[in-house]
């Protein structure tokens, strides 16, 4: 019997500057889904009378489904999230009942598919639109699998059977002819999007492959051709394996008990950071304004600037300098008497290797 199984758009490449070595470019193609460690990142589960007109699978006809989903769906989300949180990373989930204050949208929308925004891909959804949907009921046998597989797109994860480290070589047709008939309906574009394509290096979570990671896809036999011991099919567990536990903690290590270091006005601080290392600093502006937060050196960084509010830290700004000679840089209206956080990540460096940040 062949499983509903997640469906995500084809994403244009992103274009970095002329003369980045392969190292660069895969840093940067890595570090640009990912989420700043320490976010909060706030969920919304729709529950009202949003909806949107969808067409109907294997029918073409378009009909008006809602978004809502039935209190239990939605506690087996939350549960998801727990789990996720369970495993110690250093990113946090907190629900909301205002979607626009969610950076995470989360509808059930029947025949809608199951998909996700992945990491920062989120941030540039409306925030009337949903950046995640579960297209059916994940409240059935077996499909909390489902829930932990989108929220690891959420978090970053991409689908672990596209992996370039993984080796499969499929029967196309078969597959093709697999996916287009129900539960999926999958064009031929779509199942090569999210099944047939090979990631780049730089795109995959690992560089050995997990077969029992969350993000594989369950296959039934005939559709794999070698290795031989997948003739059979693919069946992961459908929880986070070791390796995507180590994925995530790799990205999203636990808060450092120290806290952040201050970061004065007008005065630099070095980041002594290495390729996938982050620095935190905390922000007191002695005066209500517009301000400046960059660093600068020879590195590409991603910089984001956070309001700490009731000791959550909230998004205001953030720039990733996408591999150019350009330092990142933001400005940002800081008002005194409140605290700030600037978070730096470092994806690679060359020259001299030194960079600073700086507040002004």
């Amino acid at each position: 019997m062949t499983r509903r199984l997640c469906s995500l758009p084809r994403r244009p490449a992103p274009c970095f500057a002329p003369g980045l070595t392969a190292e660069r470019q895969d840093a940067l193609l890595a570090g640009r889904r990912m989420w700043v460690n320490g976010t909060v990142l706030h969920y919304y589960l729709y529950g009202g009378s949003d909806a949107s007109v969808i067409p109907v699978p294997g029918t073409g006809e378009l009909r008006r489904v809602p978004w809502a989903g039935g209190e239990e769906q939605r506690d087996i989300v939350r549960e998801a999230f727990r789990e996720w949180q369970g495993l110690g990373i250093g990113v946090t989930f907190a629900e909301v009942g205002d979607p626009r204050e969610a950076e995470l949208r989360i509808g059930f929308q029947a025949g809608g598919g199951s998909w996700s925004a992945v990491g920062r891909e989120a941030l540039s959804v409306g925030r009337s639109e949903r950046t995640m949907n579960l297209g059916w009921d994940v409240a059935g046998p077996g499909e909390r699998g489902t829930v932990l597989h989108e929220i690891g797109h959420a978090l970053g994860m991409v689908h672990e059977h596209q992996s370039p480290y993984a080796g499969l070589h499929w029967d196309d047709e078969a597959v093709y002819a697999e996916l287009a008939g129900p539960p999926n309906f999958w064009s031929r574009e779509t199942a090569y999007t999210n099944v047939l394509r090979e990631l780049d290096a730089g795109e995959a979570s690992g560089s050995v492959w997990d077969p029992q990671s969350v993000m594989t896809f369950p296959f039934g036999p005939g559709l794999v051709l070698e290795p031989e011991q997948y003739r059979g099919g693919l069946s992961p567990s459908g929880d986070p394996s070791p390796a995507d536990k180590e994925f995530v903690l790799r990205w999203y290590p636990p808060a450092d008990p120290a806290g952040p270091a201050e970061l004065l006005p007008f005065r630099s601080a070095p980041l002594g950071l290495g390729p996938g290392e982050q620095a935190d600093f905390t922000v007191e502006p002695p005066e209500t304004r517009d301000y400046t937060v960059g660093t600068f050196g020879d590195a590409d960084a991603m910089l984001v600037v956070f309001e700490e509010r009731d000791g959550v830290p909230r998004f205001l700004a953030g720039h990733d300098d996408g591999g150019t000679p350009d330092n990142a840089a933001v400005g940002v209206r800081l008002v005194k008497g409140r605290r700030y956080v600037v978070r730096v990540r470092l994806y690679s460096t060359w020259g001299s290797g030194e960079t600073a940040v700086m507040c002004w």
